[in-house]
């Protein structure tokens, strides 16, 4: 039958080489709490990492050997996991990671992504959120639509949010004062090495 419904994402690879994949993923992910890769790689790593969490919120003895079989080295992360991240996201309903497109890094021009765990000290939208704030009240404008609606998503759920926008808000205003824009050149990597040419 062609054509039929693909359920998930094969990534050109077996089996077992794509669950090994997804379970580095999901551990590094957890480990660092942001990692970069390819679009369809993140978006596969984000249904496992969605599961994982969800399992760790149950808490459970079944739940906890459940995550041991997924990752990678449960021993360092068991504690992290049923812990500090368990505390996290006990009263979100879900939704505890986020994928942000990127501009292609490598040089085969794969979709790049950023995968990370939402209302910790590495979300991207919360700083993108405090460095607009910043820079709005610096301009003397006020606040638009968009601005008020990221500021309640990104305030939502996280404990201490008011206090944790304005501190981060406080640091871009004083960057710009500086005369710091906070913005670093990316550089693209070398992927196939500049060989000689034989004739």
């Amino acid at each position: 039958m062609a054509g039929g419904l693909v359920k998930y994402r094969h990534l050109s690879r077996n089996s077992a080489h794509r669950r090994a994949l997804l379970r580095n993923l999901v551990t590094s992910l957890l480990e660092h709490e942001s990692i970069t890769t390819t679009w369809p790689k993140a978006k596969e790593a984000q249904r496992m990492a969605e599961k994982i969490i969800t399992h760790a919120k149950k808490n459970t003895s079944a739940s906890k050997i459940q995550v041991q079989k997924d990752l990678f080295y449960p021993e360092r992360l068991m504690p992290k996991l049923f812990g500090p991240l368990r505390e996290r996201y006990l009263n979100r309903p879900g939704g505890y990671t986020r994928v942000l497109r990127l501009e292609p890094i490598k040089e085969d021009q794969a979709p790049s992504a950023i995968l990370e765990l939402v209302d910790g000290p590495k979300d991207m939208r919360f700083a993108l959120t405090a460095k607009t704030i910043a820079r709005v009240r610096d301009n003397g404008h006020d606040i638009n639509d968009m601005t008020a609606a990221n500021i309640r998503k990104v305030t939502q759920f996280r404990p201490n949010a008011e206090q944790d926008l304005d501190d981060m808000v406080a640091k871009f205003q004083n960057l710009a004062a500086e005369g710091d824009a906070g913005v670093q050149e990316v550089v693209k990597k070398r992927v196939y090495p500049d060989l000689p040419r034989s004739r």
